[in-house]
């Protein structure tokens, strides 16, 4: 029995320092706001007519 609780003890470790990293990213990591310039072809825009 002490294996289990020891398995188990390492898994909730390891799902409490991921958990802890995304929340601490989401805390401290603000997203930047910029401008997308996305160049679209003209023949998508302008079929040629057959």
């Amino acid at each position: 029995m002490p294996t289990l609780f020891r398995f188990l003890f390492i898994c909730a470790a390891i799902v409490g320092i991921i958990y802890g990293s995304m929340v601490s990213l989401v805390m401290l990591v603000e997203p930047r706001d910029r401008d997308i310039t996305v160049r679209i072809p003209s023949e998508r825009l302008n079929p040629p007519v057959q």
